[in-house]
C-alpha cells in the first residue's frame, strides 16, 4: 500500500530549513507522496461548513493560512528526487486557469515529473467572494478552466472559448514532463465530484471515509466511467482517514476495497511535532504497509 502524506506549512515555522527537513525526512522513510492544501485566505468568522468536520469549522486556526502549493512544491522539488508532489487540493474555480496551468507545468518540469494535481472547488464561499470570484456554478467553471489547461499543456498553439474563459492564440512553455499532462485527482465524494473523475481524472481523493465507505463511491465512480468509455482500473484511488487512526489492519482493508494509496494528515504547522507525526507514520504505517 502506497502511503501519502498531507501535511501544513503555515505560519512563521515555514522557512525553508522546515520545508527542506520535512522533504526529506517524507522521503527517506518511503512515503509516496507529500499533499499541500491550499487557502488564499482564512475567515476567523465565516458562515460555509467545512464538509470534513462535524461542527462545520476548519480545525485550523486563521493564522496558519498554508503557503500556496505550487510555490511549495517547486521548493520541495529541489529538496527531493523520488516522492510524489500533490496539490491536495488545489482550487481552480478561484484561480486564473493560465496562471495555474504555468506553475502546474513548471513544477512537473523542475521535479521531473513528479507531480500530481489535485483539484477542487473549494467550500469557502466567503474567500470567493473575497477574490471577486461567484461561488455558484462553480465546477461548470471548473470543466471550462480545465480544458483551458489542457490546451496549454498539450498544444503548442493553444486557443479555446467557452462560457467562462476566452483563450486567444497563444503558445505557452515549457510543456510538462508527464504526458498528455499531470495526473489530474478530484478531491469530493459528491456525484458531481465523481463525475468529474470520470470526465477528466486519473485518480480520485476521498477524505473521511472508512474502508467501508469506499465500495458504495466506487461503484458511482465505475457508473459514470462507463458513461464516458472509460473502466475503473484506469483511476488510482486514495483515500484519507483523516482524524481516525490508521493501522495496518485498516490499510488491508483498505486494498480489498479497492484502495491505491492511504493520505494521511498531519497538520501541526510547528516542526517538532511534526516530525513526531512522520516519524510515527513511518513506523506504524509506511514499513508494514510496504507489504500490504
Amino acid at each position: 500500500m502506497k502511503i501519502g502524506l498531507q501535511s501544513l506549512f503555515a505560519g512563521p515555522d515555514a522557512t525553508a530549513a522546515h520545508l527542506s527537513k520535512t522533504a526529506k525526512m517524507a522521503e527517506d522513510a518511503g512515503f509516496h507522496s507529500m499533499w499541500m492544501p491550499e487557502h488564499v485566505l482564512l475567515f476567523e468568522e465565516y458562515d460555509s461548513p467545512y464538509p470534513y468536520s462535524d461542527d462545520g469549522q476548519v480545525p485550523l486556526d486563521p493564522r496558519n493560512v498554508p503557503l500556496e502549493p505550487f510555490t511549495a512544491l517547486s521548493f520541495l522539488a529541489g529538496q527531493t528526487s523520488r516522492i510524489r508532489l500533490a496539490t491536495g487540493i488545489t482550487i481552480l474555480p478561484q484561480r486564473n486557469p493560465v496562471y495555474f496551468a504555468k506553475q502546474a507545468a513548471d513544477v512537473d518540469v523542475i521535479s521531473g515529473g513528479r507531480l500530481d494535481i489535485g483539484i477542487g472547488l473549494g467550500w469557502l464561499a466567503e474567500e470567493f467572494a473575497a477574490l471577486g470570484v461567484p461561488f455558484e456554478r462553480r465546477g461548470a467553471r471548473t470543466a471550462d478552466y480545465i480544458k483551458v489547461c489542457q490546451t496549454l499543456w498539450c498544444d503548442e498553439q493553444s486557443s479555446y472559448e467557452g462560457e467562462f474563459y476566452s483563450l486567444p492564440t497563444c503558445v505557452q512553455g515549457p510543456k510538462p514532463v508527464q504526458k498528455p499532462h499531470p495526473p489530474l485527482w478530484f478531491g469530493g465524494e459528491s456525484m458531481p465530484a465523481l463525475r468529474r473523475v470520470a470526465r477528466f481524472g486519473a485518480g480520485w481523493y476521498g477524505v473521511r471515509l472508512m474502508p467501508e465507505d469506499v465500495a458504495k463511491h466506487l461503484e458511482q465512480l465505475s457508473e459514470l466511467l462507463a458513461v464516458e468509455g472509460r473502466k475503473l482500473d484506469e483511476i488510482q484511488i486514495a483515500v484519507s482517514p483523516y482524524g481516525a487512526r490508521c493501522d495496518v489492519d485498516m490499510l488491508k482493508r483498505y486494498r480489498d476495497a479497492g484502495v491505491d494509496q492511504v493520505v494521511v494528515f498531519a497538520l501541526n504547522a510547528e516542526p517538532d511535532p511534526l516530525y513526531r507525526e512522520i516519524e510515527r507514520f513511518a513506523e506504524e504505517l509506511v514499513v508494514p504497509g510496504a507489504a500490504v
